[in-house]
């Protein structure tokens, strides 16, 4: 008996049967238990060796599929006290960054180590725009040294490169041709 984690929201179903096309017909009105039961009924119908598309949650298999919604959803939301916690660390850390770095100047961080294990436990909560903020802006200063990279989830990272592409693609550019010169703006 397979039992789906709790931790996996309505959407979060949803957006794991469109991303992985799987072969189940819902309505966007379904409850998430009625979505866990279809799930389930995918999975129990389905042999292992079912393949699946290529997607970002790297479910290649059934049993891939069964194994993610048992764990722990990586997409986790944070409460409400641990958001304010991270952005309060967030916070410091930006305005250390703003008065040029400088330990003695900063009320909150007094030493290297200090900072550096505040960075250590807010990176895991990369799907945070602070959290990315701050690993960038300390990465700046970081050249030779280990950088902090932001664990972000695959939904977050698809819509960060989503929304890179439509920036990417509206710019507006110059064309130039030799002889008569054109100017043309798009």
């Amino acid at each position: 008996m397979i039992i789906i984690n709790k931790t996996h929201s309505r959407q979060d179903l949803i957006d794991l049967i469109l991303t992985c096309k799987l072969d189940i017909v819902f309505s966007f009105c379904d409850l998430k238990r009625d979505l866990q039961d279809k799930l389930l009924k995918y999975i129990y119908t389905n042999d292992g060796n079912t393949p699946i598309e290529e997607n970002i949650y790297n479910i290649t298999n059934v049993y891939d599929l069964m194994n993610y919604l048992k764990e722990h959803n990586p997409h986790k939301k944070l409460s409400t006290k641990e958001r304010k916690d991270v952005n309060y660390i967030c916070y410091q850390i930006i305005q250390h960054t703003k008065t040029g770095r400088i330990f003695h100047h900063s009320l909150y961080y007094k030493s290297k180590q200090q900072l550096e294990d505040d960075m250590d436990y807010i990176r895991q909560f990369g799907d945070i725009p602070s959290v990315r903020r701050c690993c960038k802006l300390i990465n700046q200063e970081r050249l030779e040294q280990d950088h902090f990279i932001p664990i972000i989830s695959p939904q977050v990272k698809r819509e960060l490169e989503l929304k890179q592409s439509i920036k990417n693609e509206n710019k507006n550019s110059l064309k130039v041709s030799r002889g008569k010169i054109v100017v043309k703006f798009s």
